[in-house]
């Protein structure tokens, strides 16, 4: 047996996990009718098959109705639920792993408008920021009700055979009864800490009751909100006493911080740019002082981090979620010694934050977790070997490349540039941001590997693309700033790329225009702001950086919020004239006409991007499908067959911001769903 502490069996009562590593409690927003289908059942026996020792599904089942699955939770308050989490569990229980789900009522964690449209229920009437609903403070007949849904919605966990149950109580009803901040009853359920915890272990009693004693319940729950007169470090460790003491919790998993706020979120589940593990000396200290079953994950993102918290005695189960969303094979791969082919998870948060906006969690650079129904993580070999040349070695390209090299395909890359990468190389550049290249080098990395030829300096033109003699050819040559507006003064303003590359120096005066609403805009605002400028964001949006969701807001948002920065949204750049040694900006809106003018000595812009596409325009006639694409057999999987030209030398495609400005995560969805077909 394997000395690495990860893959160390553990018994926790009467499982044993095959090793230290876990998937935590997550909802990725994945079921149908509030049911884990296919699509959720196969997410988590990807990561099965692979070895992981334990995967917790469910971030926050819902067990009441007035728990509305603002996340679209899986709803266990239904016996419908049974059968679909046991085919979940036997499918993942063939390959040794063990199955848990987490139970909760999201209490203020919702909205009033979603579901049955019920009142939203918490034990005070205090607004979640977040979510922003007025909760009705609970009365004692709710209480008496939501107990007997937890018990119900364990007692439908015990029938499905799974191994075990988390109730939820960091940010949701049962933490909301604990935290004097959100607690405002009067005894016995509000005042001193006994009456505040009397609500979680009258629950843990009611689930006692239905599924006895050998079920396994633990709790994952707030040990310090970090929270002015919230639930403090010292609490923690007291209420970690008392749920170890009453003998109805089997482990506990820990959290610290809170969650009502984006930077608070932000801070309890870490994005890049912040530090690693931040919370892991906190939970050791939990876990030596209470002598109990331990689990924690927070931005625990590569293997390193992950066997130091086991080997040091830190947590008995480390959770590494977001870096099996960018690899479920990572268990596989330890087991193997092939820990170098890794995917990493970037901590781009991509995941997360489409969550929180009402969408389906995806990885920014795998795009087969979340479709594994449709997408593969191992990509076959190809019947036939062809030539391919791909035209750019951005995150379309060089997936583009890996597939096609996973294939078995010959693979030639023509990068116009000295390096790889793209604009994702470009917003490295911000030191917050330089683990984007994760993305690339990776890549680059399986592209060696697979024997993927890559020339860089090559600026293609169409006849040296046909003298390469290929089967195939892929256009993934991205974009380039537009750089036609403002109709009237476009030749004074300077575009973000050539800020964030160091080609243009900040002003000391500045108005940076953001048409586009992504990550460009606001990485060039930082950079100006830390000289000391006067700075000015604008948009004609409502909202400013539309495109960047909240977790990622959070540190533009500490860094930019300082007396020299201000945002105005709803105003548009009208057109720049030069003025002596500065520039006058004419600002008018979409909501009316206007005529204001800022007086400034640079102007920065982002109107998003433009594709670079001429190259393919020149090879379509020499192709045999004129560059179609044929969207029927590309969702269904099917090879490309459309022929335009029974002349043409080779098939043309085109992905990634080559066909029009999206995302890193469409460029690389893009690349897989052709390639994995040619």
């Amino acid at each position: 047996m394997s000395n690495d502490p990860l893959l160390q069996p553990y018994k926790l009562k009467n499982l044993t996990l095959k090793n230290r590593i876990m998937m935590t409690s997550h909802e990725p927003a994945y079921p149908e009718d509030g049911m884990p289908k296919e699509l959720y059942r196969e997410y988590h026996v990807e990561r099965a098959r692979a070895g992981l020792g334990l995967t917790m599904t469910a971030g926050s089942a819902s067990v009441a109705r007035d728990s509305a699955p603002v996340f679209n939770n899986i709803l266990a308050y239904k016996d419908e639920v049974v059968p679909w989490m046991r085919e979940l569990t036997d499918a993942c229980h063939e390959h040794g792993t063990a199955v848990m789900i987490q139970l909760t009522h999201l209490g203020r964690r919702t909205r009033w408008d979603k579901g049955d449209w019920l009142p939203v229920l918490s034990p005070s009437h205090n607004r979640e920021a977040s979510h922003r609903a007025f909760p009705k403070q609970i009365e004692d007949w709710d209480i008496e009700r939501v107990i007997g849904d937890y018990a119900d919605a364990a007692e439908r966990m015990y029938a499905a055979g799974l191994d075990g149950i988390e109730l939820q109580a960091y940010g949701h009803l049962m933490d909301q009864f604990w935290s004097p901040l959100t607690n405002t009853l009067e005894e016995p359920y509000g005042g001193n800490l006994d009456n505040r915890l009397r609500f979680t272990f009258e629950v843990l009693s009611a689930i006692r009751k239905r599924v006895g004693d050998e079920f396994i319940v633990g709790v994952r729950y707030t040990a310090d909100e970090m929270l002015a007169g919230g639930l403090t470090a010292d609490d923690g460790m007291e209420i970690s006493r008392r749920l170890k003491d009453s003998g109805q919790v089997d482990f506990l998993n820990v959290v610290r911080g809170h969650i009502d706020t984006d930077p608070g979120l932000t801070d309890v589940i870490p994005i890049q740019g912040m530090p690693s593990a931040p919370h892991l000396d906190f939970v050791g200290e939990i876990r030596r002082e209470v002598d109990f079953p331990t689990f924690h994950a927070a931005r625990i993102q590569d293997v390193a981090t992950a066997r130091h918290a086991i080997a040091e005695g830190k947590v008995d189960m480390v959770g590494m979620t977001r870096p099996h969303m960018a690899d479920p094979h990572i268990v596989s791969k330890i087991q193997q010694g092939r820990e170098e082919e890794i995917r990493p998870c970037v901590g781009a948060n991509y995941c997360l934050d489409r969550i929180y906006q009402g969408g389906e969690a995806y990885c920014i650079h795998n795009a087969a977790t979340g479709r594994e129904t449709t997408m593969p993580h191992t990509i076959s070999e190809a019947s036939e070997k062809r030539r391919i040349v791909i035209i750019g070695a951005g995150p379309a390209g060089l997936e583009a490349a890996r597939v096609a090299g996973e294939r078995g395909h010959e693979v030639v890359v023509l990068e116009a540039g000295t390096d790889a990468g793209g604009q994702v190389r470009l917003t490295a550049q911000s030191k917050r941001r330089r683990d984007m290249m994760g993305i690339i080098d990776w890549r680059l990395q399986r592209c060696e590997q697979l024997g993927v030829e890559i020339r860089y300096n090559v600026m293609a033109e169409a006849e040296e693309v046909i003298q390469e003699k290929p089967d195939v050819v892929i256009v993934a040559t991205g974009g380039y700033p537009r750089d036609d507006q403002p109709e009237v003064g476009h030749d004074l303003v300077v575009n973000t790329w050539d800020l964030l590359d160091g080609h243009v120096a900040p002003g000391s005066n500045v108005l940076v225009f953001d048409d586009a609403g992504d990550h460009p805009a606001l990485q060039a605002a930082e950079i100006i702001a830390e000289t000391g400028a006067q700075l000015e964001i604008m948009t004609p949006d409502r909202n400013f950086s539309a495109e960047i969701m909240a977790m990622n807001l959070t540190p533009y948002m500490r860094s930019l919020q300082r007396p020299n920065v201000t945002f105005t949204p709803t105003y548009r750049l009208k057109s720049v004239e030069r003025d002596g040694d500065g520039l006058v900006a004419k600002i008018t809106s979409d909501y009316m006409d206007l005529d204001h003018e800022r007086r400034v000595d640079q102007v920065v812009v982002d109107y998003g991007i433009t594709p670079m596409a001429d190259v393919y325009y020149e090879l379509k006639p020499r192709s045999s499908n004129g560059g179609e694409v044929n969207y029927d057999e590309l969702i269904a999987g099917k090879p490309q067959t459309v022929t335009r030209n029974p002349e043409g030398e080779f098939q043309l495609f085109r992905i990634g911001d080559a066909v029009e400005a999206r995302n890193t995560h469409a460029a690389v969805y893009d690349a897989l769903r052709l390639v994995k077909d040619l």
